[in-house]
């Protein structure tokens, strides 16, 4: 019986039509003093504080003296009214709370609450706070996106343009420079298309991948070489470290996008005479997993940055170096959503600004490794 009364109470409490929050608190305290009160009573009884006008009766037989339920009656009028009073003032944060939800739900980020005093209610408004503060801070970054998307756009668009109408005009001629300098324009638009296009995939957790057994370490090396004219042509070394062969479970053009955006980043961080590495190793701690490391000499980052590298929309910038030209701001996010539909994750360090920085990719071991 003890183990089905707490279902069968729950089961009538249910069956109980929805009160408001006052109702309920002021029930709840004349519950309390009811039950106080007769415990009282019963207590008075049975230890015969009381008289003759207290609770009187044979054992197992209780009668109630007609004061004691006066006394009852009063005193859980009493409390009802009283409960009803300061049921009010006990729900004023949380009305507060409420209005301040319902204005954050109609796009007013920058009302700030009053902490109150109580630890309970001011860890609620904190989080409260804080939620509008993150709201604040994704509606800033939206509107940052939507303009440079849309300077971004326009740009190749204006060129396009521009160049079309000169070739219908006849100022232009068809020739073969012409139509390369169309093809770039149209790239950079595929470029920004495809972009917004894996970004909604994160966002949505609906990337589509195609797995197969895939030599990691050969699969980095081919992608460094691939993009070794460009640290070539930037006077940047490119270091790629020689490992044994790992296999794993993986979407290799996945992983190559991710690989692309990391050294990209990494070749635009470098001046002339840095450098950045590429190794591969696996770690059996705490999951069987592969690492791919690619560290650089670079312009490093602060500890305010290495929080919000990985944000959307989010392009870091330094003293004196703007952040690189035609970059979305996406890049990382998409990369570390790449990962993470694997199974694994993108993770960053760096020692401050001036200092390079290391961005470790973990992916889980699926398949057998060979050697």
């Amino acid at each position: 019986m003890t183990l089905r009364f707490p279902a069968r109470v729950d089961r009538l409490v249910r069956r109980l039509p929805p009160l408001p929050l006052t109702i309920r608190l002021a029930l709840s305290h004349v519950a309390v003093l009811v039950v106080a009160l007769m415990a009282m009573s019963v207590a008075a009884d049975t230890f015969d504080v009381f008289d003759r006008r207290g609770l009187v009766g044979r054992p197992g037989h209780v009668d109630f003296d007609p004061l004691v339920g006066s006394a009852l009656t009063v005193g859980a009028t009493a409390a009802l009214v009283l409960s009803l009073v300061f049921s009010r003032f006990l729900l004023r944060p949380l009305r507060r709370v409420r209005a301040a939800t319902h204005r954050l739900a109609d796009g007013h980020y920058g009302d700030v609450l009053d902490v109150p005093r109580e630890p309970g209610l001011a860890a609620l408004v904190e989080d409260v706070n804080r939620l509008a503060a993150a709201l604040a801070d994704t509606e800033r970054r939206r509107a940052r996106l939507v303009s440079e998307i849309a300077h971004e756009m326009r740009t190749p668009i204006t060129i396009l343009s521009g160049q079309i109408e000169g070739i219908a005009d006849g100022i232009f001629a068809p020739d073969d420079a012409m139509f390369a300098s169309l093809t770039d324009d149209l790239a950079r638009l595929r470029r920004l298309a495809d972009d917004l296009s894996s970004l909604s995939l994160v966002e949505e957790s609906a990337f589509t991948l195609h797995p197969a057994p895939t030599d990691v370490t050969a699969l980095a090396q081919a992608t460094a070489e691939r993009l070794r004219p460009q640290f070539d042509d930037s006077q940047v070394a490119l270091h790629v470290t020689p490992g044994p062969q790992v296999t794993a479970l993986l979407d290799p053009g996945r992983i190559t996008q991710v690989l692309v955006n990391l050294l990209g980043n990494a070749l635009v961080a470098c001046d002339p005479g840095g450098w950045v590495s590429v190794t591969v190793h696996t770690d059996p701690d705490p999951t069987p997993h592969v690492e791919i490391r690619v560290e650089d000499t670079g312009i490093g980052i602060t500890d305010h940055d290495l929080a919000r590298i990985f944000a959307r929309f989010e392009r870091i910038e330094h003293p004196g170096r703007p952040a690189p030209a035609g970059g979305s701001g996406i890049g990382l996010t998409i990369a570390r959503g790449i990962a993470r539909a694997h199974g694994g994750d993108i993770n960053v360090a760096s020692l401050g600004l001036g200092r390079g920085a290391t961005f470790t990719v973990r992916l889980p071991l699926r398949q057998t490794q060979s050697a």
